[in-house]
């Protein structure tokens, strides 16, 4: 165990970090390419690198929740109708917290904020570029104006932080500065305790605006980085046919996510960077993933709502360090995000036996003795926006978005994927045969369908069922209705 910088461990537990990659699909990204994410390829090849990692839902909330609580969006009940995470469950930050570590959050997402309950168990909680949102009360920095506990910033600019917040979040949406103040709290942490570190980058999220040195990298032969930008890309304008995009414009508007990812990995690679600088490298466990996919194109849609095709469930996911570099793991079986909070709690050598009761993840770390699974699942609990927002924004609304209201459940093995929709529609793919999911078998296959009908059936009646009443949506300032507005969620 190397020695801090600022003075010796105490605890012998590791580091613990989890990078969340907002928006990145597998499609463009599993496995690892060294193109594009050279910085996930490495940590690929030094630890383990899961190809088929899925999501719990198709979008930013849900599937926080689910990454936070280690539960299935019915139980922690952060969705569609429901904008907040559920107090009564744990996050893994309060669980790591419990145990002795120094928590910190690091978000570009709007929806990973204190507003939406997602700061719960951090110390330090920075938010959208130059939010701050400490646990401490802006009484308790008066108490402590040296700033002893932050990440290496005097009072003033502390101070001018959590009054000028919104005006800096406006200036910069990128990651980059979030990430300088991950490098500067790593290089001035006086604490002797190992920390719990999670960061969110937004930048895979439409509308996709890489810097120009990274676009021009991907772009096609004949397209200048002002062509890209003015193709239109507003999610919610497409899905109600307020403009049209060409084969040739959605080949470039993928080449810009690609621009986004690979900016993102550089990101990535700083704090990589930081953490050997500062000696924390071999003591810490690295899980970088993504909350969730994109379509950009297929299937019709562009952005991550109304479906549950894998092109916005299959997401990336890496772990590197600790028993994840001695090749004791497989890297094909079948996992989800949500099994990452007893994975990395496994990781920590942290018990927490009553969370653990409650979590409806699998722990699939080299020491667990869980049995791998066989079937993974997903939900989208309501539409969002709901149609009354696309009314209200929207003259006129064509037919189909009105049948896409509605909640939808799936089940998917390592070679079908069984769908089925509140409004009594069923679809079954050969993902094995067909991984594009183009071909609806529920017609053919119908004891397939039938067989995993029931095994959907059999794990719905496994827990206790959210029951949906009226809609609960948080109170939020202007700014940030206006930033899900601008994201293509209201």
């Amino acid at each position: 165990m190397s020695a801090h910088p600022n003075g010796g461990r105490v605890e012998s537990r590791p580091n613990v970090v989890v990078f969340v990659m907002d928006t990145t699909r597998a499609l463009d990204t599993v496995p690892a390419d060294a193109d594009v994410s050279p910085t996930r390829a490495a940590l690929a090849d030094e630890g383990t690198e899961y190809g088929q990692a899925f999501s719990a839902a198709p979008w930013t909330l849900p599937s926080h929740g689910s990454l936070f609580t280690g539960t299935y969006p019915s139980k922690h009940r952060a969705n569609g109708d429901r904008t907040r995470l559920d107090r009564e469950l744990p996050t893994v930050a309060e669980l790591f917290g419990d145990a002795g570590y120094e928590t910190v959050g690091v978000s570009n997402n709007v929806w990973i904020t204190e507003e939406f309950g997602f700061s719960r168990g951090f110390e330090t909680f920075h938010a959208r570029g130059g939010s701050w949102q400490d646990r401490e009360t802006l009484g308790d920095l008066l108490r402590n104006p040296s700033g002893s506990d932050g990440p290496g910033f005097s009072f003033a600019e502390a101070l001018s932080n959590c009054l000028s917040s919104e005006s800096e979040s406006e200036r910069d949406e990128g990651a980059e500065k979030s990430i300088e103040w991950v490098r500067e709290w790593l290089r001035t942490r006086n604490q002797t305790r190992p920390f719990f570190l999670f960061v969110n980058c937004i930048e895979p999220h439409l509308e996709y605006r890489p810097p120009e040195e990274y676009a021009e990298r991907f772009l096609p032969e004949g397209w200048s980085y002002e062509e890209a930008m003015a193709i239109p890309q507003g999610p919610r304008e497409y899905d109600v046919g307020e403009f049209d995009l060409s084969t040739e414009e959605l080949a470039v508007l993928r080449r810009l996510y690609r621009a986004e990812i690979a900016y993102m990995d550089d990101q990535l690679g700083a704090v990589v960077d930081a953490l050997e600088a500062t000696g924390e490298r071999d003591e810490t466990v690295l899980a970088v993933t993504s909350d969730h996919g994109e379509n950009i194109g297929e299937h019709g849609f562009l952005g991550h709502q109304y479906s549950l095709y894998d092109t916005v469930l299959h997401v990336p996911l890496v772990l590197s360090g600790g028993r994840f570099d001695d090749g004791a793991v497989t890297g094909e079986r079948l996992v989800q995000t949500l099994d990452l909070a007893p994975t990395l709690l496994d990781a920590a050598g942290i018990e927490a036996p009553d969370a653990r009761e409650a979590f409806q993840g699998r722990s699939f770390h080299p020491s667990a003795d869980t049995d791998p699974r066989s079937k993974v699942f997903a939900e989208y609990a309501a539409p969002r926006p709901p149609i009354e927002k696309l009314e209200e924004r929207f003259d006129e609304i064509p037919e189909r978005i009105y049948d896409l209201q509605r909640s939808i459940k799936a089940v998917r093995t390592e070679t079908h994927k069984y769908v089925r929709c509140s409004d009594g529609n069923e679809e079954l793919y050969d993902v094995a045969a067909d991984p594009s999911e183009t071909t609806d078998i529920s017609g053919e296959a119908t004891e397939r369908a039938s067989d995993l009908e029931a095994a959907l059936d059999s794990w719905l009646a496994s827990f206790e069922q959210t029951e949906r009443t009226e809609t609960e949506e948080v109170s939020v300032e202007q700014s940030t209705e206006q930033r899900l507005a601008d994201l293509g969620y209201l």
